[in-house]
């Protein structure tokens, strides 16, 4: 899979979409609403132009001939009468050509003219156009052909132009305070999808605790109150792990059965070969071999249990309770030798994420191994590495040389044959560590003797 599909977290990709929708809305959003407000201000600028057209139409005045005139005196805008002041109007002749428009004009036109399209409007219909006017501007102009009663030959074309600059300055501010006030609410827009996803997220925080709780051995189950969309969710995983619960009380109670079921043969030829004529070589043989086979029967069985269970969530054993009893009970066994038995202050939160009965099978293997070679002194030592338990056993014993060691955890191997055991000790710790994900170490002690480290998953 490549990387940015695994780095792309559910967080990431509702943020990116809802901030994309919201980007792309806004935009939309940003451009109807200039264009709304440009076409209504061009419309308010030509609906002004019109009154101004219609103001005029009404000062025109015809002579006998049909000639029209318009007296400025009786216009009472000032704009008319300044030079360029973006407010113009011109009165032709209908036909006029265009090197002789302009016949009459405002004074705010000062020199220049104005040059509308050479239409022929109908009587009294207004008709709007954009034209270049003076000093380079760009104008509106409003136009209607008029005439007189008297004569109505003659034909009259009645001009009203204005400077769109103001309706363009207008416009920009609006874009301006459109851009900025849109760009404000895109923010507020962001910040509540934050809110948001943070809130629409919350039960998958919920759920990460209860898997960690889980993971952890802090519980069996995932447990909390969840959303009506993810219970179902929270139901099958649950239901899961108890069909793996149920599997694995399965397969202890036929482990148990069969040990049941091959100990009591067993315990048959044992007392056959405890009987008195069992000292034959016969029955001593017997007699050996029975033990042999209920420990390795013994052994199967508990790997067979470990291998079914080691994977099941939820398991926690403090690692202190279990060094402090074993430490207790080897004193006990081995009273007569006078061992200095000790081990370093282990945190109470400390503890291995297993099953109990194999963290005592694995630790009194080590312990008891190193009392039987020990000369004065064994010490339990332990560290917690990220989420690994180290835990080290030293004796001041002979030791094992390095080139034997590898050996020393095979099974059934025995380098001392004059040492009581059956050679499963160090192999039985090696298996079970290795089933729960860790490994056995075999190294030169501190004290000169042998250190055994054995590491294992840790629970916080």
């Amino acid at each position: 899979m490549p990387t940015w599909r695994r780095t792309l977290s559910l967080r990431g990709r509702w943020l990116a979409a809802t901030l994309a929708a919201m980007a792309v809305a806004l935009a939309l959003a940003g451009l109807f609403l200039h264009r709304l407000f440009q076409d209504h201000v061009m419309r308010q600028f030509q609906a002004t132009l019109v009154q101004q057209l219609d103001q005029l139409t009404a000062r025109l005045e015809f002579d006998a001939s049909g000639q029209a005139t318009i007296d400025p005196a009786r216009l009472s805008d000032p704009r008319w009468q300044r030079p360029y002041s973006g407010l113009y109007w011109q009165l032709d002749e209908a036909g006029t050509t265009s090197e002789n428009q302009g016949f009459l004009r405002s004074r705010s036109l000062w020199d220049d003219r104005l040059h509308p399209e050479a239409d022929t409007p109908a009587d009294g219909q207004v008709h709007v156009h954009q034209d270049t006017g003076p000093r380079g501007s760009t104008l509106l102009l409003v136009e209607r052909t008029v005439f007189s009663a008297d004569t109505p030959q003659r034909h009259w074309r009645l001009v009203v132009a204005g400077d769109l600059q103001e309706v363009t300055a207008a416009s920009a501010r609006f874009a301006r305070v459109l851009a900025m006030s849109l760009l404000a609410l895109g923010l507020l827009l962001a910040l509540a999808a934050l809110a948001q996803v943070a809130v629409g997220l919350a039960p998958l925080r919920a759920l990460q605790r209860a898997l960690t709780d889980l993971r952890e051995g802090r519980t069996q189950r995932l447990q909390g109150a969840f959303p009506a969309e993810v219970q179902p969710l929270i139901d099958d995983f649950n239901g899961v792990l108890d069909r793996n619960a149920e599997v694995v009380e399965r397969a202890r109670t036929q482990a148990g059965n069969l040990a049941h079921a091959l100990k009591t043969p067993l315990a048959v030829l044992d007392q056959a070969a405890s009987s008195p004529a069992g000292t034959t070589p016969l029955a001593v043989l017997v007699k050996d071999q029975v033990g042999l086979a209920r420990r390795h029967i013994d052994w199967h069985l508990k790997r067979s249990r470990v291998a079914a269970a080691q994977r099941l969530p939820g398991q926690r054993t403090p690692l202190a309770p279990v060094v402090d009893g074993l430490l207790r009970l080897l004193a006990r066994v081995h009273a007569g030798r006078h061992l200095d038995l000790g081990c370093d202050d282990i945190p109470a939160e400390w503890a291995f994420a297993g099953e109990e009965q194999d963290l005592q099978e694995m630790l009194g293997n080590l312990m008891d191994n190193a009392c039987l070679w020990a000369r004065t002194q064994v010490h339990v030592g332990a560290e917690l590495r990220g989420d690994r338990l180290e835990i080290t056993v030293d004796d001041d014993g002979p030791g094992i040389a390095p080139e034997q060691r590898q050996a020393a955890l095979s099974r059934g191997v025995r380098l001392d044959e004059a040492t009581p055991g059956s050679g499963l000790g160090l192999a039985i710790v090696a298996e079970l560590a290795n089933l729960y994900g860790g490994a056995l170490a075999l190294e030169d002690g501190a004290t000169g003797g042998l250190r055994a480290r054995i590491s294992l998953p840790a629970t916080r």
